[in-house]
């Protein structure tokens, strides 16, 4: 059976190995609220991957991950500069500006990556009682438009948050396939970070996102922020196993390794249908998981996605949002062509 949907890898199955170690992991009883066996071996799974130093925390979802990680990082009084697309900004129904109180200070870009002078033209009003006081610098890796912080990129920000007494924060929703695409490891990718927002779900994992502190400091009241903000898993042992799995065994490689690969793949096929017709042009660099493309042909679009299902991401110029999953298949990316010939 083709997979006929491409709107997002939120959409994809559990990985069937997940489902096997959440059955294995389901017998007798457990300490509740992480103090399980499962959660602490977990916690020291992460060490190992981001430093002796780091220190971990589960929760049930990417936006309260979010939201914990900011509202450990900032005071109400506070501004986060953010990319124009940054989930926090344009998809997570004003949380953290509901819950925390802080203002979000958005920067237009092209690409979804912020650009160093950009976030500098933002940092004013330091000590000006009438202004929010800019305190993190929030960036998405790989960012929503499917873009990656070069290694060099990232040490700039690190440079630029450090002359200004700053935080850096990861969205790291899809931290894997950047990882990946870069080539690199985890530690090296997060060097002078001082929070990640690490994705599990986007990955494979059925439910839970966890927060990295790489600043300790910043962890110190964290258990009660969690507990305040109903992130809290009685049965975390859950949670905790999926991630535990998905760092040992390599698993959060070759699932983002194959979603990039298809993305890859699929990016090919789609350069191939635009010399055939002038209704087709990609408009990001396709570097992990997703393609951003124009279809000129509007009836086209609604007909492709009857067929083989994906969003529109700006509407008024028929850019579209073609997402390959840890399960997608050349066979489905086969299909979904054969469709868009069809109607191209």
């Amino acid at each position: 059976m083709f997979n006929k949907n491409f709107a997002s890898d939120n959409n994809s199955g559990v990985h069937h190995d997940i489902f096997k170690i959440l059955q294995d992991v389901n017998i007798g009883y457990e300490k509740a609220y992480g103090d399980d066996k499962y959660t602490k071996k977990a916690e020291q799974t992460f060490k190992k991957f981001f430093g002796e130093n780091s220190e971990t925390f589960f929760v049930y979802n990417g936006t309260g991950a979010n939201v914990l990680a900011l509202k450990s990082s900032t005071d109400s009084f506070n501004s986060v500069i953010c990319s124009e697309h940054a989930h926090i900004y344009l998809d997570e129904c004003n949380a953290v500006e509901n819950i925390l109180g802080i203002r979000l200070s958005p920067i237009k870009t092209t690409d979804g990556k912020l650009k160093v002078k950009d976030i500098e033209a933002k940092l004013n009003g330091f000590g000006v009682e009438h202004h929010s006081q800019p305190k993190v610098i929030s960036i998405t890796q790989s960012t929503e438009y499917g873009t990656v912080y070069t290694l060099k990129e990232l040490e700039e920000i690190v440079k630029l948050k450090e002359k200004y007494n700053l935080y850096v924060h990861i969205d790291g929703a899809r931290i894997s396939n950047a990882v990946i695409a870069l080539n690199t490891d985890f530690k090296t990718m997060t060097k002078g970070i001082d929070i990640v927002s690490f994705g599990g779900t986007k990955n494979g994992l059925m439910f839970g996102e966890a927060i990295v502190f790489l600043n300790k400091d910043l962890a110190k009241n964290f258990k009660y922020y969690r507990k305040q903000t109903t992130q809290l898993a009685s049965k975390m042992r859950y949670i905790a196993i999926q991630f535990d799995y998905l760092l040992e065994s390599n698993l959060w490689a070759i699932n983002a390794a194959n979603a990039n690969k298809m993305a890859k793949y699929l990016e090919n096929k789609l350069l191939k249908l635009s010399k055939s017709t002038n209704k087709l042009e990609i408009t990001q660099k396709v570097e992990v998981n997703s393609i951003f493309a124009i279809i000129q042909d509007r009836k086209a679009i609604e007909n492709i996605q009857n067929e083989a299902f994906f969003y529109d991401w700006n509407k008024s110029r028929n850019e579209v949002r073609i997402m390959t999953s840890f399960d997608t298949t050349k066979e489905d990316v086969d299909y979904l062509i054969g469709v868009m010939e069809k109607y191209l």
